[in-house]
């Protein structure tokens, strides 16, 4: 049994797999990371555990604390690995997460495309024809970028919004103008990148609201991360 974790700022997402299938899988708070084994106490025994953690270090302690396995991966960026390359100028500095993904990515796509993942951060990130990773962005989140306009401005406070093209309201117009913002950076991205008819990746917690404001090709990708992690434990046959 392989255990996957997907360790974000905000969410854990796990599942659990066996060789080729995938047997369940879950999602947290960050915060209860020490109560992750108690999402599959019955199960059987784990042998390893691959995880991206860009949560710190406090984080991942816990959760090796919390969960019995006979091997522990934490997944950092390579230069070259499961037909990626790496064209960050510190390829290890890359984060977990973005590698996965553009690991991920490639083997759904296997051409040039952009990969979002949207979170506490929305990335960014253009892979080539020949699977280099080419460079990308890093941006506040959907609801990040609404939070942070509300605590450095006095007047304005966070309601539920809605997307509007023209708001009349002060809700509409943060999470409006989040959306907006968001979806010009993946626009004027993908334009960068010069091909026409590239795939836009898709994933993360804001992606059906995104979805329905980008007008480019689009692949929507529950798991993005967990299933580079499992790429990647499946290259190195573990």
């Amino acid at each position: 049994m392989r255990l996957l974790i997907d360790v974000g700022n905000t969410r854990i997402k796990w599942a659990l797999t066996r060789g080729d299938e995938w047997l369940c899988r879950g999602a947290l708070s960050t915060e209860r990371a020490a109560e992750l084994s108690e999402q599959f106490a019955d199960g059987p025994a784990i042998r390893g555990v691959w995880a991206s953690n860009v949560a710190g270090a406090a984080v991942g302690q816990a959760l090796r604390e919390a969960i019995v396995a006979d091997a522990w991966h934490f997944v950092t960026a390579r230069e070259r690995q499961c037909g990626v390359r790496n064209g960050y100028e510190q390829p290890a500095q890359l984060g977990s997460d973005r590698w996965s993904a553009l690991i991920a990515a490639w083997h759904l796509v296997g051409g040039r495309c952009l990969v979002v993942n949207c979170g506490t951060a929305t990335t960014v990130d253009a892979l080539s024809d020949e699977g280099e990773f080419l460079g990308g962005l890093i941006l506040p989140g959907v609801e990040l970028m609404q939070r942070s306009l509300c605590g450095a401005t006095a007047q304005l406070e966070q309601g539920p919004g809605k997307y509007v093209a023209f708001p009349r309201n002060t809700a509409d117009a943060l999470f409006s103008g989040a959306v907006q913002a968001t979806c010009g950076a993946v626009e004027r991205q993908h334009a960068l990148l010069d091909k026409v008819g590239a795939t836009v990746v898709l994933s993360g917690g804001a992606a059906e609201v995104l979805r329905e404001r980008l007008k480019l090709p689009l692949r929507l990708e529950d798991n993005l991360v967990l299933q580079g992690l499992w790429l990647i434990a499946r290259e190195t046959n573990a």
